[in-house]
């Protein structure tokens, strides 16, 4: 059994993408993989196929229904806001050791491959006294990194990089997903981070339009972290 806690420098820098790619890569060869996101927020039932846990769903391929929402992600708050503020939003508060507990267990339950997607960025608050930070601290299992290539992001990931170095996690990858429009060549934000992080193994996602060439990019994303 291994775990990986899937977080980013940001919000909507790729995490689903990310984690439902190497889903994806291994159920194709044959491996026992399963997900779980926790917390999420904008989520709406009528778009529910659409929504992060819907995207896991498929990849796991998984119908979406009540009971499988559920198990994959528990807490689920409509307003499109961090999770504090959401789930004040519904008069509610998040319980920061449920959640961990959560994790714990199903770390401990899987067989295969488990992959827990945070939500937002690093630095995202749970509740009134944690963060998502926090939350990975609490877990101690590899972190993969998600970052995006637009202009900004080297300061945005390196300032992640340290808080999450800080706390003595273990980071099992760095993923740069091109989220930019290519002002920036992807290449070069690449070798910025690596003279800065030469310790930490960064891969490349390019967002490619021939199924293959995706099949590729996850496979190699796969091996890294590994």
């Amino acid at each position: 059994m291994s775990a990986y806690f899937v977080t980013a420098t940001g919000t909507d820098i790729g995490k689903t993408f990310v984690t439902a790619g190497v889903i994806r890569h291994l159920r194709r060869a044959g491996e026992k993989v399963s997900a779980l996101k926790p917390v999420v927020s904008g989520f709406d039932i009528a778009t529910a196929a659409l929504s992060d846990p819907g995207v896991l769903l498929d990849a796991l391929e998984e119908p979406v229904t009540s009971e499988s929402l559920d198990r994959i992600s528990p807490w689920r708050f409509a307003a499109p806001l961090s999770p504090d503020m959401a789930a004040a939003r519904e008069d509610k508060t998040l319980d920061f050791e449920a959640i961990v507990t959560l994790c714990r267990e199903t770390v401990a339950e899987t067989h295969g491959t488990l992959f827990i997607e945070g939500v937002g960025g690093v630095m995202v608050p749970l509740d009134d006294h944690h963060t998502v930070l926090d939350w990975m601290a609490a877990l101690e299992i590899p972190l993969i990194l998600v970052a995006g290539s637009y202009l900004g992001t080297i300061s945005h990931t390196l300032t992640a990089l340290d808080a999450v170095q800080r706390r003595g996690l273990k980071i099992a990858c760095l993923v740069i997903d091109e989220t930019g429009d290519g002002a920036v060549p992807i290449e070069e934000t690449t070798a910025t981070l690596a003279r800065f992080a030469p310790d930490v193994r960064i891969v490349t996602i390019l967002r490619v339009k021939r199924a293959v060439d995706a099949a590729a990019n996850f496979a190699a994303l796969w091996r890294a972290i590994r």
